[in-house]
């Protein structure tokens, strides 16, 4: 591996047992722009073009680590989301692109209006983050990770957001103040489901994503609670859900007084978001 050319033959060498062609030459793409600055169309016209060995040496590094299964997104640092950067490490969850939908749907609902907003259990901030990019108001994330609080520190400073994070526990603590909006996505990956998973999955923090089978709507039971005592009138509650318990979330938000509940489904055609409003 000398020239840029020759990146692309060398993760298609390395990695053809771990991940697909697709999979690899996405992630080579992803790793030329990274370091080099490159798209596709560059990687062509600038096809013989000498690497330096810090290049190589970088280059043969991440390919070591694709090989252990770890998260391009991880290796890099960083993560797309909703058009923006993102800074990650494993203390955080990698952002998805189904909830790229959900912002996308708060931001329809909710443009051209001041409104408080909270996200419970906000992780890397994404979600606020790209919030507070589209709408107008006062932004807060709340988390029960310190680790994972300090990457959404960081990532504010990135996009110069002002939004208030906080540690809190949801299950044993209560907020502090009434909102217009509270949105959430919360853990909802069964421990029974992690067989059928990825490998690169378990490299993410196991507190963001896996939920007892004897409880899985733990956290669903006690944002819906606690957002029925904190949400302001016609405020508006969203999730990111299992699609196994879509039916049996949207009977707790009635139960709980909510309305005009949607059930949404994803890019993957299964139902992903629910949006509902308090009265």
């Amino acid at each position: 591996m000398k020239k840029l050319c020759d990146i692309l033959p060398y993760f298609i060498k390395e990695l053809d047992s771990n991940m697909s062609k697709n999979e690899i030459i996405t992630h080579c793409y992803i790793v030329i722009k990274h370091f080099l600055n490159y798209n596709r169309s560059d990687t062509i016209v600038f096809s013989n073009e000498y690497l330096t060995e810090e290049d190589i040496v970088k280059i043969k590094n991440v390919v070591k680590e694709l090989k252990s299964y770890k998260p391009i997104q991880y290796i890099l640092s960083e993560s797309f989301f909703c058009d923006l950067r993102f800074f990650v490490n494993e203390d955080v969850l990698i952002p998805r692109k189904e909830t790229e939908e959900l912002v996308n749907w708060i931001i329809h609902d909710n443009i051209n209006t001041h409104k408080s907003y909270l996200d419970i259990g906000t992780g890397s901030a994404c979600i606020i983050i790209s919030l507070s990019k589209k709408l107008n108001g006062d932004f807060e994330g709340v988390d029960i990770s310190k680790k994972a609080l300090d990457i959404a520190k960081k990532n504010c400073m990135r996009h110069d957001v002002n939004i208030s994070l906080n540690q809190l526990n949801i299950l044993n603590d209560n907020l502090s103040n009434n909102y217009d909006v509270i949105v959430s996505n919360p853990p909802y990956v069964l421990n029974s489901e992690k067989q059928f998973l990825d490998n690169n999955i378990f490299f993410e923090p196991d507190i963001a994503l896996f939920v007892d089978d004897s409880d899985p709507l733990i956290y669903y039971k006690k944002i819906i609670k606690v957002a029925s005592k904190y949400l302001k009138h016609n405020g508006l509650l969203y999730f990111e859900i299992n699609e196994k318990f879509g039916s049996d979330i949207i009977d707790l938000l009635k139960n709980h007084g909510f309305v005009n509940i949607e059930l949404k489904k994803d890019i993957n055609d299964k139902h992903r978001m629910v949006k509902s409003v308090f009265k």
